[in-house]
């Protein structure tokens, strides 16, 4: 029962999952890892999980909550050599992505774009997203109005009009 529950709850949730990842993070391989990492989490919790009010949400809470740890474990080693790295957008099309999208997405703050995975990725109300992201609901409201303003600052041309 609890295999049969799970395995629909991924099929349903995995590419909105990673999207919203994809939209916090920026780079798609690593949303790939931190929510495979975060469902193997939800697997090892399903009887926790699956009674949350939100287990989209839990599961993207705990991508993002992994990629703080990775980075604070990883924050003292020294690359030897960036030149080399493509900084080209990622491929995207796969996850319903618009690159020039996702290259703007990753020019926001952090918060923003993880408000925005809430809010536009996952569909939760503010009271919702608040709770996920353990902040304020006027945080939340706050956050995605600049990051809405920013978006629309760059994606809307004034010739094209409202």
């Amino acid at each position: 029962m609890k295999e049969l529950e799970f395995a629909e709850f991924y099929s349903s949730s995995r590419d909105v999952c990673l999207r919203a990842v994809l939209a916090g993070v920026g780079e798609r391989q690593l949303a790939e890892d931190l929510v495979a990492e975060a469902f193997t989490r939800a697997w090892v919790a399903w009887p926790k999980v699956g009674r949350h009010p939100a287990p989209r949400a839990w599961v993207v809470r705990t991508a993002f909550n992994t990629r703080v740890s990775w980075w604070r474990r990883r924050r003292r080693e020294v690359a030897l050599d960036d030149a080399g790295q493509d900084q080209a957008a990622p491929a995207v099309a796969d996850v319903g992505l618009d690159p020039a999208l996702l290259v703007l997405l990753r020019q926001l703050p952090r918060r923003q774009r993880e408000v925005i995975a809430f809010r536009v990725f996952l569909d939760l109300d503010t009271e919702a997203t608040a709770k996920a992201l353990g902040i304020a609901p006027g945080t939340v409201t706050a956050h995605l109005s600049r990051a809405v303003a920013t978006l629309r600052g760059h994606l809307v041309t004034p010739e094209a009009g409202p």
